[in-house]
């Protein structure tokens, strides 16, 4: 999908107007577009100990990550997320984060994961700036009963926006071997690969198979790196940089950067 090109506006803190380059951390809010950096928090902190200093001696630092975004700038001056929940909950922020990533790269390839084509719908608005393809990609048609088909009217909205959809087998999980596995036992060998990719996030296996399905359609280059967004379930909540490979050379993909994922 080709848009018109524009440089992504930098972060924010929504209290002090501060931007991603002038302080050392951002903490995403819920609603989109909300942040606050770490000299805010650091103030807040010590106003609350101040008035309430026993209270917040108990709270215990990982139940408070649980309950946040967590975000910080590698030397490369990306801007990592880590989510406090998975889920669609993350979309917008997810989106959001990935628009920004992709305007700093240059990158002109976007890969997401859509089950009825909301998602779709949602990422077109997110990168409505920028030249980009667009491929979504959704469940095979095989699981639509199971899970979810796409809705017609989502998909025609999101194409209208120069969405391009995919629908075809799964590359990691829910294939040949799948059906295999189930008539006579055994272990699938893509699903060990699957599964690995979920000790970091359903979303992460997800992000990585659908470059791989977007690869061997012919739909997305494998010597330019693109992003690739997916979710827990439904929505997104991960998002990754990945030099993409066809599934016949399936171990010279490489994840090249994380942009967000639930904690």
């Amino acid at each position: 999908m080709q848009r018109k090109s524009g440089n992504a506006d930098p972060f924010r803190c929504s209290f002090c107007g501060h931007t991603q380059d002038q302080v050392r951390r951002l903490v995403a809010g819920q609603e989109p577009g909300t942040f606050i950096c770490n000299d805010c928090v650091n103030l807040c902190s010590e106003l609350l100990r101040e008035e309430e200093p026993e209270e917040i001696e108990e709270i215990d630092a990982e139940d408070s990550a649980q309950k946040n975004i967590l975000s910080n700038f590698e030397q490369t001056g990306a801007l990592n997320a880590l989510f406090g929940q998975a889920g669609k909950i993350n979309t917008e922020n997810t989106i959001e984060l990935a628009a920004h990533r992709c305007a700093e790269l240059g990158i002109k390839h976007v890969v997401v994961a859509t089950s009825t084509g909301e998602t779709a719908v949602k990422a077109a608005k997110g990168f409505k700036d920028q030249e980009v393809t667009i491929i979504a990609v959704t469940l095979h048609a095989g699981i639509w009963e199971k899970f979810a088909a796409p809705d017609p009217d989502k998909v025609k909205a999101a194409e209208e926006m120069g969405v391009k959809f995919l629908t075809c087998t799964h590359s990691l999980m829910g294939n040949v071997g799948t059906g295999i596995m189930q008539k006579f036992g055994g272990v699938n060998l893509t699903d060990l690969i699957a599964y690995t990719y979920y000790t970091f996030s359903q979303g992460t296996k997800v992000a990585v198979e659908i470059v791989v399905m977007a690869a061997d359609a012919g739909m997305i280059p494998v010597d330019q790196d693109i992003i690739s967004i997916a979710g827990t379930d439904t929505g997104a909540d991960t998002a990754l940089v990945i030099k993409p490979a066809y599934c016949t050379d399936f171990f010279s993909l490489k994840v090249r950067e994380l942009i967000a994922k639930p904690r």
